[in-house]
């Protein structure tokens, strides 16, 4: 079985968790970046028990697997391997040796491997025809953040604003939401938690990425110009001063460790897609958003003056959260309607559009049906007027609809918006003229909690 994901989000309590409640014997052992001789002594010890003084040792990996497969018979088992694929950087034969050692010995045994890795294109390699595991795999699980909904077991009592706010600076990853205070408001969290001195939350990124990449300080002044706000290539390529023709290389890599996305206005027909010049880089992870945006640019500060960074995210985190996690969620509860047939059309892409016109927030289309939705989202203090839909529907709409296949003609159109404080009444009004669907916080909560 091949568990992986993201480092925090969760894999190694899960596993063991699994384990235990199992009721089967099991061993867990985490591989280091040392020697394969001491990995194999260290395994081998765990199995047996022991310290690794009180191991024996291994010349290879075959030698291992046959002392294991010895020393377990025929017993249920479960062998947890994380971080496997420390073990496999060490030793060039390993992958091979485990092939061997499956095909030859525990396949008709009673042992359940478990192999688990944070490196998630490494880890993903090992499924791929090449691999010498291809094939052998019984099931493997790519897993992700928590959902929102999930917010309201680890901060009970906190209201959905401070969730979605919450949401919007840590995401879903377990690990950081343990870090939390509970106790605390999450203004009180970012002041005496996440940049406290020593703070894990302060030393996180730079430690992720000195794991993953060999040249970090490049790519941290990539990741630092995309959290800044620059998104296309030319602008990241001028503020991080780097080359166009490497920086390529840099957001690929970043890519492929899921810390950075390429997004393309969901109207861009699928088929036009790999073509198209009109991709924008974000980070995707969305503590990496506030940490690039809040800390990274005030990091010397917060040696000795913290106070001076208060203001800042305090001015600058009502936008953030409404251009970040409120969007975001807005979009996630445009699929769940469409899933559920709630919509007045099933959604086969969701996401955002923006072209040279115009720019709108969710956007959700069938491209069978020619159905098309275009939604407008507000995280502001006040109850969202007659002149918000208005904005949408007679101006941003026909720009929008020309930037979709025959300009819009023969397309049905929907509306949605989306707010924190709700709508005044003429608001409401004229968006049930329109047939809009509105959303305000307490639905959207509500209907992500299903």
């Amino acid at each position: 079985v091949l568990l992986y994901g993201r480092r925090r989000v969760g894999k190694t309590v899960l596993l063991r968790h699994w384990a235990e409640a199992s009721g089967l014997s099991h061993t867990y052992w985490a591989a280091e970046k040392e020697p394969s001789a001491l990995q194999r002594r260290k395994l081998f010890a765990r199995v047996l028990g022991v310290e690794p003084a009180r191991s024996a040792t291994f010349d290879t990996w075959a030698d291992c697997w046959q002392a294991i497969a010895a020393t377990l018979g025929d017993r249920r088992h479960i062998l947890i391997l994380d971080e496997f694929t420390y073990a496999a950087d060490s030793d060039s034969a390993m992958l091979s040796s485990l092939q061997h050692a499956w095909d030859q010995r525990f396949k008709g045994s009673q042992l359940i491997i478990v192999l688990c890795g944070s490196h998630v294109q490494a880890m993903e390699t090992l499924q791929a025809q090449q691999s010498p595991l291809f094939g052998r795999l019984t099931g493997q699980w790519h897993l992700r953040p928590l959902p929102f909904a999930s917010l309201r077991e680890f901060l009970p009592g906190w209201s959905a604003e401070e969730r979605v706010a919450t949401y919007a600076v840590v995401g879903g990853v377990p690990a950081y939401l343990e870090w939390l205070d509970p106790q605390r408001s999450l203004s009180d969290n970012i002041r005496e938690v996440i940049l406290a001195p020593g703070s894990m939350f302060i030393a996180e990124p730079i430690f992720l990425l000195y794991d993953e990449v060999r040249d970090p300080r490049t790519h941290l002044a990539v990741l630092q110009a995309i959290g800044s706000g620059h998104h296309s290539l030319s602008e990241i390529a001028n503020a991080a001063l780097v080359g166009r023709t490497h920086l390529s290389a840099y957001l690929a890599r970043l890519q492929e460790l899921r810390l950075v996305e390429r997004r393309l206005p969901v109207t861009i027909p699928p088929a036009r897609r790999r073509r198209a010049r009109r991709g924008r880089y974000h980070l995707s992870d969305p503590y990496f958003r506030f940490y690039f945006r809040f800390i990274a640019p005030h990091r010397d500060e917060l040696a000795y003056r913290p106070e001076r960074v208060l203001p800042l995210i305090r001015k600058g985190r009502r936008s953030f959260v409404g251009q970040t996690a409120f969007e975001e969620l807005s979009r996630q509860w445009v699929t769940r309607q469409g899933e559920t047939g709630q919509l007045s059309f099933e959604p086969e892409d969701v996401g955002s559009h923006w072209s040279r016109r115009v720019q709108v927030d969710v956007v959700a289309v069938n491209w069978r049906e020619r159905a098309i939705l275009l939604g407008e989202c507000k995280w502001g203090v006040g109850a969202v007027t007659r002149d918000v839909i208005r904005e949408l529907i007679e101006r941003k709409s026909p720009q929008a609809l020309q930037d979709i296949p025959d300009a819009g003609a023969g397309w049905t159109v929907y509306y949605a918006f989306f707010t924190r404080a709700g709508f005044t009444s003429a608001a409401r009004s004229l968006a049930q003229t329109h047939g809009a669907l509105l959303v305000d916080l307490g639905r959207l909560d509500r209907d992500l909690q299903d």
